[in-house]
């Protein structure tokens, strides 16, 4: 099942089936097109699965359980060292069958599958540093920590980064002895279709790793299923909290990762050349299709040198090579829209993306810049998911950390200035997960975890590291004496 493009003309693909037992199947509720966003057309199509499809994932996954927590968390490992060979010989392979499917860049693609190669490694080394831990508490007294899987877990992925996300929790979940079942996106499924496959090569038992393609009612299925206790989300946030809250009624681990309105803060000593070269590459990355994708600029006093630069930057973006497509008409059509509410409501578009192409096909929008938008605008407020800047004008520090502090989300923000009082004084104010200093993508490097504050996330904990390994285990504490000691205290 090789993706043979080497490049952006249109190839057609295979279709998509449920990955079960270590066998691939169809699902019973039909099948539904997957389409390459740069060219508008179908490369293939997916199968669409039910609550019975979930039923036998469940099934397998139980029958793949038992085998592989009993095996050694070392032998686990060599499992996750293999797959990093085998997905670092295909890396073009599967960087080109990302950006056919995603719509991004090549470059953008092999930087994603890249960063989940990254995820990898730190679960490969997890054996080594955090399996747990002895120690003699008092004399004749042992106690001992070992982290231990759940069973069956279920990872529910969005489309904006098909293998990255995906890779924050599998290797995570299976070094911790787990079998998963994956959802990926209906949109984006050929990644997980691929790591299938990786993962069969690699040697990964059968039942162990699954996937059931679908919507709305595989979601639903999975989260309810009784033999299910964890289930990790990344989407929305609108989906994120409907997960969440339907999962712990139930009494379920949930960790639903949802939007983000991530906001950049400017003052008038940033460095020019860096701050515009990173705000555009922020705000116009992967075509804003992202939750760390920088989507408010806060401008503190007299910035206008500093404007001037970003937008000739975001001018020079070139469509097609620079920036990818948007995933589909749809989001297409709603970004367009918030961008006509900002205009209509009397802010001024210095840079404007709409009408933009690539050809005659796809679906592009071009570099956008708004400025003068207003807290009350519906394009400042809601999470646009596109290639749009906003551009929010205050006088004072203090008023852009207002702005950013009252808003519902709290995922990432940044400083971009050359003072370190400055970056010192916002850092420890921005009201966000993640912060940066003159980096406008602040995503932490492993083994540092990633994870927002407020709407941003439903759960505890980070997603990605240790936080992570702890939350498809479940530590069991073991204390320990054979021998009566003579000089017993009450300790012992």
């Amino acid at each position: 099942m090789r993706f043979a493009a080497d490049g952006y003309d249109f190839i057609p693909y295979v279709r998509c089936h449920n990955y079960i037992g270590g066998g691939w199947g169809d699902g019973n509720a039909g099948a539904m097109p997957i389409e390459n966003p740069r060219h508008g057309a179908s490369m293939g199509d997916v199968v669409v699965s039910d609550a019975s499809d979930v039923e036998r994932a469940v099934a397998a996954a139980s029958s793949g359980a038992r085998a592989w927590r009993a095996t050694p968390v070392k032998e686990r490992a060599q499992v996750l060292y293999r797959l990093k060979q085998v997905m670092e010989r295909d890396l073009d392979e599967l960087s080109w069958l990302l950006s056919h499917e995603n719509g991004k860049t090549f470059g953008q693609a092999k930087a994603e599958i890249n960063k989940g190669i990254e995820c990898l490694e730190l679960a490969a080394g997890i054996p080594n540093t955090v399996q747990g831990g002895a120690l003699e508490v008092s004399r004749g007294v042992t106690c001992q920590v070992r982290y231990e899987p759940l069973g069956i877990v279920a990872c529910i992925v969005p489309f904006n980064f098909p293998t990255m996300v995906p890779m924050w929790t599998i290797p995570l979940a299976l070094i911790g002895g787990n079998a998963l079942i994956v959802k990926p996106s209906e949109k984006v499924p050929y990644g997980m279709m691929r790591l299938a496959d990786h993962l069969r090569e690699a040697g990964l038992p059968n039942g162990v790793f699954n996937t059931v393609n679908g919507t709305k009612a595989a979601v639903e299925a999975l989260v309810d299923h009784p033999s299910i206790p964890a289930v990790s989300f990344v989407g929305s946030t609108r989906v994120a909290e409907i997960v969440y809250r339907r999962g712990t009624a139930l009494g379920k681990r949930m960790l639903c990762l949802g939007g983000a309105k991530n906001h950049l803060v400017m003052v008038p000593d940033a460095d020019v050349e860096m701050t515009a070269t990173n705000v555009v590459a922020s705000s116009m990355g992967c075509a804003g299709q992202r939750c760390m994708a920088a989507s408010v600029l806060v401008a503190v006093g007299e910035c206008d040198h500093l404007v001037n630069a970003i937008v000739a930057k975001a001018k020079a973006v070139e469509l097609g090579t620079g920036m990818g497509a948007i995933i589909d008409g749809q989001a297409a059509c709603r970004i367009h829209g918030y961008i006509d509410d900002a205009e209509s409501n009397g802010a001024s578009v210095l840079v404007d993306g709409r009408g933009a192409t690539v050809g005659d096909k796809g679906h592009w929008i071009g570099p956008t810049i708004i400025d003068n938008v207003t807290t009350d605008m519906k394009t400042y407020r809601d999470e646009v998911f596109g290639p749009v800047l906003c551009i929010v004008r205050v006088a004072t520090l203090d008023e852009a950390l207002a702005i950013e502090n009252t808003h519902e989300y709290g995922n990432a923000a940044c400083i971009y200035t050359t003072n370190g009082g400055t970056a010192e004084y916002a850092s420890l104010r921005f009201e966000a997960g993640m912060i940066g200093v003159n980096i406008g993508v602040p995503v932490p490097r492993e083994p540092f975890s990633f994870g927002g504050w407020n709407r941003s996330k439903f759960g505890h904990g980070d997603i990605t590291g240790i936080d992570g390994y702890r939350f498809f285990t479940r530590p069991r504490k073991i204390t320990t004496k054979w021998a009566l000691q003579k000089d017993a205290d009450w300790m012992s």
